[in-house]
């Protein structure tokens, strides 16, 4: 269901007015005060997201012709999830242009911590807010706490950095990903014995060394009857991701269930392909793509574990501009849920 487009003309008091409230109660629950009870409480977040109000500051800056500039650091290459993420902001052009904000895509190599951090560093000075797919590297946490201090508004995007000054995370709980695919692959398998093997990006993005972390605490608790092969690292690209996986194919011939962290995914579906075991193997992924879609609808992949890429550009951009207005944060609003699609479910 598409979203609802945005009325610039909307006032607090049409938000009022559709909630069935007073002014000083919306006022109460956009500055989070206590006094109001859930059910108004919710009934006034919903007339705000129905129509992506943003009250605070706007009508200022729009006087101002101020223009708000915000970057996207993304990963450079073929990465599906970030393309469609990318796509989504580019949808957003006209919510973006009635707000007076730019969105610059600049795109590096987020495997490399120095790479990472110099690209960071390049920002200062260039942009009021950064949202980042950042891995977890002291040098990288340093670059972060350099733009916060700079005066940059920095939220973490997809894969998180708790341990930097950033002031948001956008994105799934990644533990909670890790055990979802855990308990699919385990109970997908059912009775046989056999190895389970786990091709990542990189440890050091720590949406991927989560998700690790979530799948094998299931697997060992629930299901000891399975052998979790140490995680192969492809940094997500399809060439590598498909040797490492036919390697393991190879060694192992026992092997029943497999577990991609990240993207690469048609480089390891080309390789369980050609093994000729794909029938006996239970794959489990993320991110629903049109690729992936195949896999699903072939049988090579059993299910497909899933954040919406629209919900996070959206998300991203809406906190980055409340951060920039001094607005509060609608958290609820924000919260990326984790989906499982499987055949059967394809929306």
């Amino acid at each position: 269901m598409s979203r609802p487009t945005p009325n610039p003309t909307l006032t607090l008091k049409d938000i009022a007015r559709e909630a069935g409230v007073s002014l000083a109660t919306v006022d109460r629950v956009l500055h989070q005060r206590p006094g109001v009870r859930p059910g108004t409480v919710k009934r006034v977040r919903d007339a705000i997201e129905r129509h992506d109000f943003r009250p605070l500051a706007a009508a200022a800056d729009l006087a101002r012709g101020r223009t708000i500039r915000f970057a996207f650091v993304m990963r450079v290459g073929s990465n599906l999830f970030m393309q469609q993420i990318l796509s989504h902001l580019s949808d957003m052009k006209g919510w973006l242009s009635a707000r007076r904000i730019v969105v610059e895509a600049i795109t590096t190599d987020i495997f490399n911590p120095e790479t990472l951090a110099r690209t960071l560093d390049s920002l200062h000075g260039r942009f009021d807010g950064v949202a980042v797919v950042a891995l977890d590297h002291p040098g990288v946490r340093t670059a972060i706490d350099d733009l916060i201090d700079s005066g940059t508004h920095v939220v973490t995007l997809v894969s998180d950095v708790p341990s930097s000054r950033r002031l948001h995370y956008v994105g799934i709980e990644n533990i909670a990903a890790g055990r979802t695919a855990g308990t699919l692959v385990g109970r997908l398998i059912g009775p046989r014995k056999g190895k389970v093997a786990i091709v990542a990006g990189s440890r050091g993005l720590r949406d991927h060394a989560e998700r690790i972390f979530g799948f094998g605490q299931v697997l060992s608790s629930e299901f000891p009857q399975l052998e979790v092969l140490a995680p192969a690292e492809g940094r997500d690209e399809d060439n590598l991701s498909e040797d490492l996986t036919a390697r393991l194919l190879g060694a192992h011939l026992d092997l029943i269930g497999l577990y991609n962290v990240g993207a690469g995914t048609q480089g390891v579906a080309k390789a369980v392909i050609d093994s000729g075991r794909a029938s006996e193997i239970v794959f489990v992924g993320h991110d629903l793509t049109n690729f992936t879609r195949r896999l699903l609808l072939r049988g090579v992949m059993d299910a497909v574990i899933v954040q919406d890429p629209g919900h996070e550009a959206r998300a991203a951009v809406r906190v980055l501009l409340a951060l920039v207005r001094r607005e509060p944060i609608l958290l609820e609003q924000e919260k990326i849920r984790i989906d499982i699609i499987m055949r059967d479910n394809m929306p």
